[in-house]
């Protein structure tokens, strides 16, 4: 489970008693969803017939420009999750990414897992002698993906998470 109990005010919007501003919240989605598109290849490679997980990722977008609302994005990660059921490896890893991603729109702690998955699509992807140092490569170029604003934040969240999500973010 890489949601903790208590949840991290910083992950809860103001509205809803948090620090989250909804300007920030957006930026964690925009970032999710980049570092599950940045591994969605694998997903579509074993399965090109299946949209899901980029329907996914394109809702993500669409809920951060307000075309669709938080339910809405909410089952769409039941969709993308329900895509990597009979999969394993790569293609399973990025199609759970994509699902994690739109997520963000109910809790916007699911940034982390949408990271996560996505650095696992890329250690499973490579050469077992070069499964680390993918991994690693990954978690580098989703580093560089940050926006400023939530820079910090997510840098932190992977500190404080970073055993509960496979320690996919020593790097």
């Amino acid at each position: 489970m890489i949601l903790t109990k208590p949840r991290d005010p910083r992950f809860i919007t103001i509205r809803r008693g948090g620090t989250l501003s909804d300007a920030n919240h957006r930026l964690l989605a925009l970032w999710a969803a980049a570092c599950a598109e940045h591994v969605l290849h694998f997903f579509e490679e074993a399965q090109p017939d299946d949209e899901r997980p980029r329907q996914a990722i394109e809702l993500t977008h669409a809920w951060t420009r307000g075309e669709i609302t938080m339910r809405q994005a909410h089952k769409a990660a039941f969709v993308a999750n329900a895509a990597a059921r009979e999969l394993s490896g790569a293609a399973k890893f990025a199609a759970l990414a994509a699902g994690q991603a739109v997520a963000v729109a109910h809790v916007a702690a699911h940034e982390l897992g949408a990271a996560a998955y996505a650095i696992r699509a890329a250690r499973a992807a490579a050469h077992e002698d070069e499964r680390e140092q993918a991994g690693r490569q990954e978690c580098h170029w989703q580093r560089e993906q940050l926006p400023d604003e939530i820079r910090e934040l997510v840098l932190d969240d992977q500190r404080l998470r970073n055993e509960a999500c496979w320690s996919v973010f020593d790097c």
